[in-house]
């Protein structure tokens, strides 16, 4: 079994907020370049719910779909399966975790499946812990220059 992506980290909003920044405002966060299209204008969103999509659409009217939902734990936790590189079938597991420490929320990713894909693609472990770790600190940021009363 290929060990999971792991990563442990604080943000500085109420759990309720950063469930909604990852989930209802993954567009503001989510960096433009790391899309399936490379389009600038992509808009990227989660249907909310259990079999909600996890969609790229771009200005020209052209639509990815990365992922799906698997776990709708507001605020608690969200799973999807994640295939923005291939089919439903070699897709991989991501589920977020917030728990409320102090006056901000401890965020816990954890991607796993690798096995799936071990055996075509190697180096798409190493590159996906390699994009979170560059993809998260646009997260955590979102969370503090964000009103948790559902402004910006």
């Amino acid at each position: 079994m290929t060990a999971p992506i792991e990563m442990r980290f604080r943000v500085e909003c109420a759990p309720e907020h950063a469930f909604e920044v990852w989930t209802g405002r993954i567009d503001m966060w989510w960096p433009r370049g790391h899309s399936v299209s490379g389009d600038p204008g992509v808009h990227v969103a989660i249907e909310p719910g259990v079999g909600g999509r996890i969609v790229e659409r771009t200005p020209a009217g052209g639509e990815h779909v990365w992922g799906e939902v698997l776990v709708w734990d507001p605020p608690r936790r969200l799973a999807y399966l994640w295939h923005i590189y291939g089919t439903r079938e070699e897709a991989t597991e991501v589920d977020v975790a917030f728990t409320a420490d102090g006056d901000g929320t401890a965020v816990t990713l954890t991607h796993t499946g690798w096995e799936r894909l071990s055996a075509t693609r190697p180096d798409l472990r190493d590159r996906n812990a390699s994009a979170w770790s560059r993809v998260l600190p646009h997260f955590a940021e979102a969370c503090t220059t964000t009103d948790e009363r559902g402004g910006s």
